[in-house]
């Protein structure tokens, strides 16, 4: 591990003293560290990080006092205001509802993954002017009421009615639409019955779709194993219920000279690959963080 990644794995462990704190302040990671992580700031060290330049850290803190938070989302930077929409509560009273009249979207857009809003914003933010913010409530508002999932469903903008029936299960009142409109046609596969038209689609989207059905007949199983497309054909090998020997076969079949393509498809068929959790840094004593700040010089 760097002095760096020391110092700023430092900053984060808990119960340190004060005193240490202060000092780490003067390293710009650790400062940083500090400034996101600590729970334990006081008004005089959160003063030294703002002068300091860390306040982009700071605002995404959710420990920082309210008057702190009230401040920092008036500050002209966006991305400050951005980092405060993230964790904000309803304290000062009213803070998250101005943030939702921001004049820059992306303010907006991170407001929508706060998981403190006031009842009354999420369907405020679904009926956001902006599409991104639109598309963004649909990803955390997850028990949105009948009424604000008809209407993203059928959105004026084409990414939020394929977002909403991507989260949402339809109403079978608004399946035919659902299918008959490109835009949310694969997702809409899900939510109805597989059929030989859906497996010839044009579209190789909606043929994933309907290749990873869990009610995919048998007959539609073995014609997508041969589709021209090798991701339709890949789905079909990811499948659980798959035999061995059609999915060796096929497996077989998957060749191409694009790295990124071939580790999405060898992702699909074993999405648990990948390499061990890093283990905890260990908790540092007293002595053994003086001597790592010596090294530093700080």
């Amino acid at each position: 591990m760097s002095l760096d990644a020391e110092l700023s794995a430092l900053a984060a462990q808990r119960d340190l003293p004060a005193d240490l704190v202060w000092r780490l302040l003067r390293h710009p990671q650790a400062r940083r560290t500090v400034a996101l992580l600590r729970r334990d700031l006081t008004e005089a060290m959160i003063e030294e990080i703002i002068a300091l330049g860390s306040i982009r850290s700071l605002s995404v803190n959710a420990s920082v006092p309210a008057d702190i938070r009230a401040r920092l989302a008036e500050h002209p930077e966006p991305i400050v205001r951005c980092g405060i929409a993230t964790s904000v509560a309803d304290d000062p009273p009213g803070l998250p509802a101005r943030l939702a009249d921001d004049p820059d979207p992306s303010v907006r857009m991170f407001l929508t993954g706060n998981d403190h809003l006031p009842p009354q914003l999420p369907a405020r933010l679904a009926a956001d002017p902006e599409p991104r913010v639109r598309r963004q409530i649909i990803h955390h508002w997850h028990d949105a009421p009948d009424r604000v999932r008809r209407a993203l469903m059928t959105d004026p903008d084409p990414q939020v009615r394929r977002d909403s029936v991507r989260n949402y299960a339809p109403p079978a009142d608004l399946l035919p639409a659902l299918l008959a409109d490109p835009e949310t046609r694969a997702a809409a596969v899900e939510f109805v019955t597989p059929s030989p038209e859906l497996a010839a689609d044009p579209d190789s989207a909606v043929r994933v779709a309907v290749a990873d059905h869990p009610d995919l007949p048998t007959d539609l199983r073995d014609q997508l194993a041969e589709d021209p497309d090798m991701f339709v054909r890949n789905a079909i090998a990811a499948r659980p219920d798959t035999p061995p020997a059609l999915r060796d076969r096929i497996v077989a079949t998957l060749h191409t000279d694009n790295p990124v393509a071939e580790w999405a498809l060898r992702y699909r068929r074993n999405p648990n690959v990948g390499g061990k959790p890093s283990p905890a840094p260990p908790t540092l004593t007293r002595e053994q963080a003086e001597a790592l700040l010596a090294r530093a010089d700080l």
